[in-house]
């Protein structure tokens, strides 16, 4: 007889995971912030996996510019102008009809409550001060923080797409140790009033970027093999079609982040968001 989670899911073909991964991904609680192209490809694949917990986090609708990469989006969500966390929502839950799903249409700064109790943040957003900012909400609970980008570039008449994909964890490199953030960016931006303009987009660049963040995520969650040397930086050539570790992780290793020093000045370091969240499913029931 196949095993079966809680959720209802047959999840025996990833039984290689481990024997508790049906469990320990059905009790986690994951925050995505951005359910557009990126952000609605993780929360299709989190909802396969049988993640249980979700916090979906945007304050846009569906417009007809999403439907060439916004994973679930229909023509009826454009003329309804459904919420993109609704769209997001709903395609979580038929495949998991028991996830436990927390949906905000507001900006993710208004937020905050909700994002201290999550064990995974996942940013799919394309400010790069907003970048900046959750991950230092991320550090400052000492939550894993996995921030995904891509871009298409013109050059002598010809496009070029690239991405990546980062992880960001108390102790670790930080987003401006890899090179993602710095003062010149941040001031160019700034510049234009904070906006991260209307960059071009297609689904396959965010689909591959959106699978290699999973790939962090359940290593993260369900150590499935003995190399645990995660890498916190990958690169993406959408013109070669290759992903590899990015070079910057060979001057990175070894060196302590100095942006975010120690761990005393990021919060709370005894912090329990399971631990919270117990007590108050007790004090509810």
């Amino acid at each position: 007889m196949k095993e079966v989670d809680r959720a209802g899911l047959n999840l025996d073909r990833q039984s290689f995971l481990g024997k508790t991964s049906a469990p320990i991904l059905d009790n986690t609680q994951v925050a995505i912030v951005g359910l557009g192209g990126g952000g609605s490809h993780i929360a299709q694949q989190l909802g396969h996996l049988g993640v249980g917990e979700f916090v979906l986090i945007d304050p846009d609708i569906v417009e007809d510019t999403n439907l060439n990469r916004l994973v679930g989006a229909t023509q009826q969500d454009v003329t309804k102008g459904s919420a993109k966390t609704s769209v997001a929502a709903r395609v979580i839950v038929s495949v998991n009809p028991r996830a436990r799903i927390c949906v905000e249409t507001t900006q993710w700064q208004k937020c905050g409550i909700a994002l201290r109790s999550c064990d995974v943040i996942f940013g799919c957003v394309d400010s790069i001060g907003e970048r900046e900012q959750l991950e230092t909400v991320a550090r400052r609970y000492l939550i894993p923080y996995i921030d995904i980008g891509m871009d298409v570039h013109r050059m002598n008449g010809e496009f070029f797409i690239g991405g990546q994909v980062a992880l960001s964890v108390p102790e670790g490199p930080c987003l401006r140790c890899m090179g993602i953030i710095d003062d010149r960016a941040l001031e160019l931006e700034a510049q234009q009033y904070g906006a991260a303009g209307s960059r071009p987009q297609v689904v396959w660049p965010n689909g591959l970027l959106a699978s290699l963040a999973v790939g962090s995520f359940v290593q993260l969650m369900t150590p499935w093999h003995t190399r645990l040397d995660l890498p916190v930086l990958v690169e993406f050539d959408g013109n070669a079609q290759t992903v590899s570790r990015s070079n910057k992780l060979l001057y990175l290793e070894g060196r302590p982040c100095p942006h975010f020093a120690s761990l005393s000045s990021l919060g709370d370091p005894f912090w329990s968001a399971r631990a919270v969240r117990k007590h108050v499913a007790t004090t509810i029931s």
